[in-house]
């Protein structure tokens, strides 16, 4: 309990906007208690910053932002050290009454004294303090905001680039596939095998050869192990070598597909055929070409 000496107008601010540390606020609280002046002054202070709530709007500074304006209020604080003798109390001086401490908020606060006898004088200006020390919490806070909402909004528009870089080629592939399947100048090729076959596998060949555009789908292959894989040749109509358009495996239902291989454009299809090849394909169809279609 500080019982000689009076908190300054700056330390009465501070705890009453509740800026400052526990163990300081448990002080001035037990001073403020005895001490009628420290009473009276902390009500101005309480009425100023009051006034100024009406007039701003209040945001709760994050925990960063708090901690910045401790450490430069901190630096800017000054203790007064007042040493002077105690005025003699007169016998039939009366002590002045104050406000009862209920009146008053609680907050955190510590700071630097003044002697009693030279008790903080109130100024004009010092409502213009409380309102500068705001104004900091406030922009702390807002500038605090801003970059979290910066960061987040970069974090966004990474995300969405990201997922566009992978959707955009997708939509052209399937806008191309479209393009392909709807072409009225396609060329549209059966491929069937062996009639004794049974099911009897089935391709269906769809190219556009201005654009080098094909799609393949087949059904009712059978399985094949690893070391082996199905390949679908184009057998150009100039008479040139069958150009590679792709290697597949079925599915547990003997389903397959080839979308749009890399293909030479305007090369105009005699046939297709398809091969078993070993895995990895090859640059030339080994027979016997197990499906063909022309």
């Amino acid at each position: 309990m500080n019982a000689t000496r009076h908190y300054d107008t700056d330390d009465l601010a501070l705890f009453a906007m509740q800026l400052l540390p526990a163990s300081d606020a448990a002080e001035i609280q037990a001073h403020v208690e005895q001490c009628a002046e420290c009473r009276q002054e902390l009500a101005a202070v309480q009425g100023d910053l009051a006034a100024a709530a009406h007039t701003v709007d209040l945001h709760s500074p994050s925990a960063e932002a708090r901690e910045r304006l401790l450490k430069q209020v901190a630096r800017e604080k000054k203790v007064v050290s007042m040493e002077t003798a105690a005025a003699p109390v007169h016998a039939e001086a009366r002590p002045v009454e104050a406000p009862p401490l209920s009146s008053y908020g609680r907050g955190l606060g510590s700071g630097a004294y003044l002697a009693e006898d030279e008790a903080p004088q109130r100024h004009g200006g010092r409502a213009l303090a409380w309102l500068g020390w705001a104004a900091a919490a406030a922009l702390a806070f807002t500038a605090g905001n801003l970059y979290q909402q910066r960061d987040a909004l970069q974090r966004i528009v990474a995300t969405q680039s990201s997922t566009m870089n992978q959707v955009l080629p997708e939509v052209a592939s399937a806008r191309q596939l479209m393009a392909t399947l709807t072409d009225p100048g396609a060329k549209r090729v059966v491929l069937n095998t062996a009639p004794q076959a049974k099911p009897q596998p089935q391709g269906r060949a769809t190219y556009v050869a201005s654009k080098g555009a094909l799609v393949f789908v087949a059904n009712n292959l059978r399985p094949l192990t690893s070391e082996w894989t199905y390949e679908l040749w184009l057998i150009p109509a100039n008479g040139q070598a069958p150009i590679p358009a792709g290697m597949f495996h079925p599915d547990a239902e003997g389903n397959a597909s080839v979308i749009l291989p890399p293909l030479p454009k305007g090369v105009d299809a005699k046939a297709f055929g398809v091969t078993v090849e070993v895995a990895g394909g090859a640059t030339k169809p080994t027979l016997p070409i197990i499906m063909v279609g022309d």
